[in-house]
């Protein structure tokens, strides 16, 4: 089976066909950082890198650019409250970001363009939608003409221009041929920053900053066009329409991944329910926060509970502790060349991870019963397998991303006190001084080291949670 994707714009699963035999480009609507990362931005970040993995483990050379849009009228307004320059809210905000990414184990992208470093593309695109007559200025703003589009406009989002309320840019409506109208550009105003063009100075509109980027980097034509599905209408709906209209082909592939509610309610600064990557940190480890952002099909809600955080992180337990027994009893496995023909036909149907997870357990559970039998040929095959799935989906505990998460320097000296300890219980059992032994047991549960006796002498760990 070859990889197979829904597409939003004809709401099918199509077979993955690429532009060109061999590459895949794919743009992922990126941050607007007017604040911090929360769950829900941290939840499409492991998304889009788990389809990232997919495709160059299937083969692809694959082009992934993530855009930063850093000007908008909310990092102004933050700007303007906080008494800071715009750049300092953006560019503040997007370290942290990018920070969450790693810690999250997300690869980097083959590029991430910020909006106010392609203006000149921007100009570029609004000239040949002016020309073609899709386009006007008025005031100093440049709008969109939407009923110049009118048979298209509304294809990806299933709706019609008829039954379409006006525009949500507000600003400027008595300026507008339609109030259905978008702006391109937004004419400029006192204390924001600016621009110049051939129509006056002003800043990007927030649609036509992806058209300019998504192009510049994977061409008039690319593969996949990814984000969530709030961004259907109207950001990528005003993408297509100013793209399509200036004379490109734009994206071929639509993927939205559903959102992140909280307890059942969606996520708002209203509400007080905005749970912040940071939160998740102080509850569980960071791959095991990755376990959870991505075991939940991509195009359905995750709703956020403490609850299953902790569930999720259980399961990532399980098999982490299989790994490690695994290799400590075998020594070091390498993961296998290819991950089993299950795995891959989950994530072949539409990028199936919870039906490639299960995979992952069923291995998990038959190689703790070779461990148990003391097969050892079985327990190595098990256990590279186990390791070439997770890798696919970055969760691989003796990756160096998360080998070290725990620190090294500080599980190195834990190592050496606990061995100590161990042998002064097995001095404590040889002798048949029971008490003592439970009580050095005792002693290091209570510390958060559990410890497990096995065939080959006790092994520990640290308590989880």
């Amino acid at each position: 089976m070859s990889l197979r994707l829904y597409d939003t714009g004809t709401r099918t699963i199509r077979e993955f066909r690429p532009l060109e035999a061999g590459r895949a480009g794919m743009y992922v609507c990126g941050a607007t950082p007017q604040a911090a990362p929360h769950i829900g931005h941290m939840r499409s970040g492991v998304i889009y890198d788990i389809v990232y993995r997919w495709l160059l483990r299937s083969g692809y050379d694959v082009t992934f650019a993530r855009n930063i849009t850093d000007i908008d009228d909310k990092i102004l307004a933050v700007a303007a409250d906080g008494g800071v320059p715009w750049f300092a809210v953006a560019e503040a905000n997007q370290r942290v970001f990018n920070r969450g990414y790693e810690e999250l184990g997300c690869l980097p992208p083959t590029v991430e363009p910020r909006a106010t470093g392609h203006v000149p593309e921007m100009i570029t695109l609004m000239r040949r939608l002016t020309e073609a007559g899709h386009a006007y200025s008025a005031g100093g703003d440049v709008y969109f003409d939407v009923t110049s589009w009118a048979d298209r406009y509304g294809a990806l989002s299933n709706q019609k221009l008829d039954n379409m309320l006006d525009s949500h840019d507000t600003a400027g409506t008595d300026l507008k041929r339609d109030p259905r109208d978008f702006a391109l550009w937004k004419g400029a105003k006192p204390g924001e920053p600016t621009w110049e063009t051939p129509w006056g100075p002003g800043r990007p509109g927030w649609h036509l900053e992806c058209s300019a980027m998504a192009t510049k980097y994977l061409g008039a034509t690319f593969d996949i066009h990814g984000g969530g599905v709030d961004l259907i209408f109207p950001h990528h709906e005003n993408e297509v329409a100013q793209s399509q209209a200036a004379g490109d082909g734009f994206a071929r592939y639509w993927l939205h991944n559903g959102l992140l509610t909280v307890n059942g309610e969606k996520m708002s600064k209203s509400v007080g329910n905005v749970v912040l990557l940071t939160d998740l940190l102080e509850k569980a480890r960071p791959v095991e926060v990755r376990y959870y952002l991505g075991t939940v099909h991509y195009r359905s809600i995750i709703d956020y509970t403490e609850p299953s955080l902790a569930e999720a992180a259980t399961a990532y337990q399980r098999i982490e502790g299989f790994v490690t027994r695994a290799v400590e009893t075998m020594g070091s496995v390498a993961p296998a060349a290819e991950p089993p023909e299950a795995f891959t036909a989950a994530l072949d149907d539409d990028l199936g991870v919870p039906q490639a997870l299960a995979v992952v357990h069923e291995t998990v559970r038959a190689g703790n019963n070779a461990l148990a039998a003391g097969d050892h040929d079985e327990v190595g095959e098990r256990v590279a397998s186990v390791r070439a799935m997770l890798d696919v989906l970055g969760l691989d505990p003796l990756s160096e991303q998360w080998a070290d998460q725990s620190g090294d320097d500080l599980r190195s000296v834990v190592d050496a006190l606990v061995a100590v300890t161990l042998e002064q219980r097995q001095a404590a059992r040889a002798r048949k001084d029971y008490d003592a032994a439970d009580a050095i047991r005792d002693g290091l549960s209570a510390a958060g080291i559990l410890v497990e006796d096995t065939p080959h002498g006790p092994r520990w760990e640290l308590k989880r949670g």
